[in-house]
């Protein structure tokens, strides 16, 4: 049972997404605003793949984490700005004291107390400096990159997200598969059965035939735990309660037509992949943070003003002020800024090097993704097909098989393997199918039109 009420808004969200009609208020708080403590509600929660991605996007973690470092990006675009905008400060100050006349050469006494009263604003204002402006610009780069690897990670969460949904369906038809084998092996049974009380079949068949039922039971039972585990890690990606109850709601796919080529699968990718953008972004950064540096070498202007007030006591003073020019030139930092320059160059290098990585890596990436769709959907047909053989391999047993009292109980095994191996391999040819769906939206960066 859910104690705390920070989960409300969150899942109502997710709920809210999602197009539910639950109202989860008083179990996500863990109860009423009396304070009575109630059960977690039954309804299972009909989640689409859709659905799951876009509540991916607002509850999970991670991508959580992008968008607040997205804020603290931006906090460092505003510090850089601060620093070429006037800096103003006050200050006033009472004073009490005495002076030792000797330190200024007169008789060595002490004066007697007197007191100082001293108000005064300060404005100081950066005119030029090559420096900061590049630093300024490198800053609202790097907050541009940081949104574009935010939206990478975006996308890494939902590919996430789908594929474990496509295990969670896999899961789901895999225990289908089970119940249907067992439903024909339980015919068969009873026709075993049959033929053994009129003494045409051995406990042998019989036999035989109930350690494959068993032997699909097993499975289904591991089939079911598949599902329970990929139903677990959605509701540990979509960050809900861990007793939230999912129903997948959407089917497999079994074509697909509308794959892109490889020349316009790759161009789509290079332009829309997030990664790329960074990468681009990430370069334009450390060229700018490689310039600020260097215009370290060249002179600043500062202009500095201070007005103020000054007297014995705050009633009665006198106004004063100064205002300076100030040209800043650097000589010589003990080579200090030579080597962060160096230093400088040599990440803009590498950034720049690595660019090459990217590219060739996302290019890989797509192929690869066409490569396993166009795999799949073979897989799919000679799986279609085997499945149609092996069914009819199989009524082509019991036929001879509940007709011909001398046929070999070995063809209607056969046939019984053949079938539920077909089917398996059918299961496994559309899960490959639909999770190459998924590798090729996010190789191509299009997941968000996944559905």
């Amino acid at each position: 049972m859910v104690k705390s009420s920070a989960p409300l808004g969150l899942c109502l969200l997710v709920v809210g997404v999602l197009g539910t009609d639950v109202v989860w208020a008083d179990a996500l708080t863990g109860g009423s605003s009396g304070g009575l403590s109630q059960p977690f509600p039954q309804q299972p929660l009909q989640l689409t793949l859709k659905g799951a991605l876009a509540a991916a996007v607002d509850n999970n973690p991670d991508v959580l984490l992008y968008k607040e470092r997205i804020q603290e990006a931006k906090g460092q675009v505003r510090t850089q700005l601060g620093a070429m905008l006037p800096n103003v400060s006050a200050n006033a100050r009472q004073t009490r004291q005495t002076q030792f006349l000797g330190t200024i050469g007169l008789s060595p006494v002490r004066t007697d107390p007197f007191s100082i009263f001293d108000a005064r604003v300060t404005a100081t204002q950066n005119l030029f400096s090559l420096s900061l402006i590049q630093r300024w610009r490198a800053s609202r780069e790097s907050l541009q990159m940081t949104e574009q690897e935010a939206e990478a990670k975006k996308l890494d969460t939902m590919a996430s997200v789908a594929l474990t949904y496509m295990e969670g369906l896999k899961a789901t038809a895999m225990i289908k598969m089970h119940e249907a084998n067992q439903q024909v092996m339980n015919e068969l049974l009873g026709t075993v059965r049959q033929r053994q009380r009129g003494g045409l079949a051995t406990g042998l068949e019989l036999a035989r035939l109930e350690a494959q039922l068993a032997a699909e039971r097993q499975h289904g039972s591991s089939s079911r735990y598949d599902l329970e585990h990929a139903k677990l890690s959605l509701v540990n990606l979509l960050a809900l309660p861990t007793e939230t109850a999912l129903v997948l709601t959407d089917e497999w796919l079994t074509d697909m037509s509308d794959v892109l080529m490889p020349q316009g699968a790759v161009e789509a990718a290079l332009s829309q992949r997030p990664e790329v953008q960074a990468q681009h972004t990430r370069v334009k950064a450390l060229e700018l943070t490689y310039a600020s540096i260097t215009g370290e070498r060249l002179p600043s202007l500062v202009a500095q003003g201070e007005y103020g007030l000054i007297g014995n006591r705050w009633s009665n003073t006198l106004d004063t002020y100064n205002m300076a020019l100030i040209l800043q030139i650097p000589i010589f930092d003990g080579a200090q800024r030579e080597g962060r320059i160096a230093q400088a160059r040599s990440q803009w290098q590498q950034e720049s090097l690595r660019m090459r990585s990217v590219l060739n890596h996302i290019k890989m990436e797509v192929h690869d993704a066409l490569a396993s769709l166009t795999a799949a959907k073979e897989q799919v047909g000679i799986a279609q097909t085997g499945l149609q053989m092996a069914t009819k391999e199989l009524d082509l047993a019991r036929e001879r098989y509940a007709v011909l009292s001398a046929t070999s109980h070995f063809e209607l095994t056969n046939g019984l393997s053949s079938v539920a191996r077909a089917r398996g391999n059918l299961v496994n040819a559309l899960f490959q199918l639909n999770a190459a769906r998924v590798s090729f939206a996010r190789a191509t960066g299009s997941l968000h039109t996944l559905s």
